[in-house]
């Protein structure tokens, strides 16, 4: 696979904790590097960005693991626009070491953690992620 760019970011509302956000983020990509971009004194996101196919492991596992990976294919390939695949994923979901999928950005009570893939081939990363071995 060629170029590949990993993109998230969670808000942290004001009654979250900020190492919970950070630890469903990590639960999910564990090697990207995170920081904090304070919006107000009470609001802050978490941002991070990565390159390479390997940040993309254990979030590849817990497809597998969870058995959702065809419902994972649908959503990256319903959400594809030109070279970038862009998902929400449950915050609460994540920090249970899980992964679930939020169709809306407003269906999770705290905000989802948005996940944005832009790479050269997205149908190969997507085969990537969802494919099963024989």
């Amino acid at each position: 696979m060629n170029y590949l760019r990993l993109c998230i970011e969670a808000e942290v509302f004001p009654t979250e904790d900020e190492r919970k956000v950070e630890r469903a983020i990590k639960n999910l990509f564990p090697t990207v590097e995170l920081r904090v971009v304070r919006v107000t004194e009470d609001r802050a996101s978490f941002v991070g960005e990565s390159q390479g196919i390997k940040v993309l492991s254990r979030f590849r596992d817990l497809l597998k693991r969870e058995r959702i990976r065809a419902a994972a294919r649908s959503m990256m390939i319903s959400s594809l626009s030109n070279s970038c695949i862009t998902i929400h994923l449950n915050k609460q979901a994540a920090y249970a070491g899980h992964v679930s999928f939020a169709t809306d950005p407003r269906e999770s009570p705290l905000g989802p953690i948005k996940l944005s893939l832009e790479c050269v081939e997205p149908h190969s990363v997507i085969k990537w992620l969802v494919e099963t071995e024989q």
